[in-house]
């Protein structure tokens, strides 16, 4: 049964259709991810689900009696209060019991008939998690990075960061059917955000989530909507299954498109060889229906024109119906360009052909913080080991806010002065920064004449072509900077770095505001750089990605640690070491449950093989579904009355190859269960 049931919803402002014709559903336990630019309407689509916005058309409809929780991305308690008591309010009725409970012990002595109502009560009380949820308040504002001395702070005295943290608090502990979540990872540092991802795993609740942060993605989700500029598709598996189907389909939709494109290209070579001989009449006909055609393709999409009711299409947009010459008709057909959306890859020149030597920092018995100032005592932030970076690795420093990784990155740079120790950089080098704040931009320039800067003797032509690389388009080259978003500062700062001749890139947190589009665009330039790069960022995605090494500030033990490897090998392997320091009857429930290998133990390699084997049946169902889907999608083409009969044998040819495919996948599917 869905909790939600989405049935073509659109919405518009004014003449503009924010999103169109959205049908999906949300069943219960289901974990569904919107994502897409910034500006596709996925906020808009949150309001209107949770029934906080009106659509322009379609319907929503909610499962009776289903509670709905939402956290929108500036969240603010209508309450008034402490941190504690706000928290505390969601389990009203269980603290009222408990108060009656106290008050018949108190009545037991002198009238011993209050024990049958006192049993009761009490039964009711712990089946409803009475004895609980005093635990269950402080797992979660632990888990979402309060300390205990906050407990008690009023909620007006709260930060934003703060209040949007204890919103979600209270969320979770009320335990909804289903959680419509609005960027849930803003203002959580990375602990915090692994502890939110095993909580909604566990959870046997529903959720839409609306989030920028991929590897929370990928760990969380097993739905994506992908959100695209007038229409939308849908993926079954995580974020990397979605990136891998998405792959796949753009590269099977290419294929059609060429493939219909030189189907086009041979009837215009059947009209040249017969427009003026004896089948000069079937050939005009055959010039008349491709001129149609191909002034569709060129007004409302390949797809949209080309599909069974093109023509009816044609008409609603007013497609001309003149005719062209054939000359014409061949230039236009040639100049189709295929409407399927590219992946975001840049092979951009990036890194400066100067080596550095293979030295690029090395530091010895450093302490970084601030240095005593008349009035301001001497603040230490961490100490770190003697640690090197060499050429062409990539070093992400990560850690919770305040913990001082902006201050080390000036500490590199040689901006502040150490406490203790010394920083050594390699020669020759050419460095790049990348502020967090961006303070390099001019607010007055445009976005044109900050890249023109860089590159004078480029002409306006080729600075918008660089420029489309990085999402900006049409007008958008013209806005000035103090007029961009966030996101729009960031890419333009990124567009800049990228052309000044760096062997070496300081960047702080430059996925901040950033959407996933525009995350890809980055990640695609980093992979690409030939030089040495130290990242500072929350974005556990990039770092698994790029990073070959990882160095973690723990505030707790004022220290940085280096770890050699992905950001995923450091998780993994901080899990074995807290399951290895568990009781050995809790290590034992935990193993059993949750499948995780312990080394030195005899079973490893079995566990290791059992892990193995459910990933590889998560995937092949991923896939199963994925070919479901389109199998659906073809056979109601083919119920169809509009259908032609070419356009049947095209789609009943598809139906079978792709049916054929999926029969493979259901045998390789049973053998794996099998073993």
């Amino acid at each position: 049964m869905s909790l939600i049931s989405v049935t073509s919803l659109t919405k518009s402002f004014g003449a503009l259709d924010l999103f169109a014709n959205f049908t999906f559903s949300v069943p219960k336990g289901a974990r569904l991810a919107l994502v897409g630019p910034n500006g596709a309407g996925k906020t808009t689509l949150l309001r209107i689900l949770v029934g906080e916005d009106d659509s322009s058309s379609g319907t929503v409809t909610r499962a009776r009696g289903a509670r709905l929780g939402y956290l929108p991305q500036e969240a603010d308690f209508k309450m008034e209060g402490t941190l504690w008591t706000a928290c505390l309010s969601v389990f009203e009725n269980l603290v009222k019991m408990q108060e009656e409970l106290h008050r018949l012990e108190s009545l037991m002595a002198d009238q011993p008939q209050v024990m049958g109502s006192y049993g009761k009560l009490q039964e009711d009380f712990e089946r409803r998690g009475g004895y609980t949820y005093v635990t269950r308040i402080k797992q979660v504002l632990t888990g979402l990075g309060f300390d205990p001395n906050d407990y008690d702070l009023p909620l007006d005295h709260l930060s934003g960061g703060q209040r949007t943290r204890a919103f979600l608090a209270r969320l979770l502990l009320s335990n909804p059917d289903l959680l419509l979540l609005d960027e849930p990872t803003n203002h959580l540092d990375i602990r915090a955000v692994e502890w939110l991802e095993g909580y909604l795993r566990q959870w046997n609740g529903a959720a839409v989530i609306v989030s920028h942060d991929r590897y929370f993605l990928d760990k969380v989700c097993t739905v994506i909507l992908d959100m695209l500029p007038g229409a939308f598709e849908i993926y079954h598996g995580n974020y990397t299954a979605y990136l891998r189907q998405r792959e796949e389909r753009i590269a099977r939709r290419e294929e059609i498109f060429e493939s219909e494109k030189q189907k086009l290209l041979k009837e215009v070579e059947y009209i040249k060889r017969n427009i003026s001989g004896q089948n000069t009449q079937q050939a005009k006909g055959k010039l008349k229906r491709l001129s149609r055609l191909v002034q569709a393709i060129e007004q409302i999409g390949f797809e949209a024109a080309s599909s069974q009711k093109w023509s009816e299409t044609a008409e609603e947009v007013n497609v001309a119906t003149s005719t062209f010459g054939v000359e014409e008709a061949e230039r236009r057909v040639r100049g189709l360009r295929s409407p399927v959306r590219t992946l975001p890859h840049l092979h951009l020149r990036l890194g400066s052909e100067k080596r550095s030597g293979d030295l690029v920092i090395r530091t010895r018995n450093l302490q970084v913080g601030y240095r005593a100032e008349p009035g301001i005592p001497e603040k230490s932030l961490f100490k770190t080991p003697d640690i090197e970076l060499r050429r062409q690795d990539c070093a992400a420093l990560i850690g919770p806010n305040g913990a001082g990784k902006t201050t080390f990155l000036k500490t590199i740079l040689g901006q502040i002065e150490p406490l203790t120790g010394e920083v050594t950089l390699g020669s020759s080098l050419q460095i790049g920064y990348f502020a967090q704040a961006h303070e390099g931009l001019d607010p007055g320039n445009t976005v044109l004449g900050e890249v023109e800067k860089v590159v004078p003797a480029w002409l306006p032509g080729q600075v918008r072509n660089y420029l489309g690389k990085y999402l900006f388009s049409g007008d958008d080259v013209y806005k000035k900077v103090n007029m961009l978003s966030g996101g729009e500062r960031g890419r333009l700062a990124l567009a800049k770095l990228a052309l000044q001749d760096t062997n070496f890139l300081l960047l702080d947190e430059p996925t901040n505001h950033l959407d996933i589009p525009s995350q890809e665009v980055l990640e695609s330039v980093l992979e690409d750089y030939t030089g040495t790069i130290l990242l500072i960022t929350h974005d556990r995605y990039l770092v698994d990605a790029i990073a070959t090494q990882i160095w973690e500030i723990d505030a707790n033990e004022s220290t940085l640690f280096a770890y050699n490897g992905t950001y995923s090998q450091l998780r993994e392997e901080r899990e074995r070491k807290e399951l290895e320091a568990l009781p050995e009857k809790q290590r034992e429930i935990f193993e059993s449950t949750n499948a995780v290998a312990i080394p030195g133990k005899s079973r490893n390699s079995t566990t290791k093989e059992k892990r193995r084997r459910l990933a590889q049946l998560q995937e092949l169902e991923n896939k199963i579904a994925e070919l479901e889907s389109i199998l659906a999608n073809l056979g109601s083409q083919l119920e169809s009355p509009l259908v032609s009969a070419r356009e049947v044998a095209l789609i009943g040819r598809e139906y079978d190859r792709v049916q054929k495919e999926m029969d493979a996948k259901l045998v390789e599917w049973e053998k794996v269960q099998g073993c």
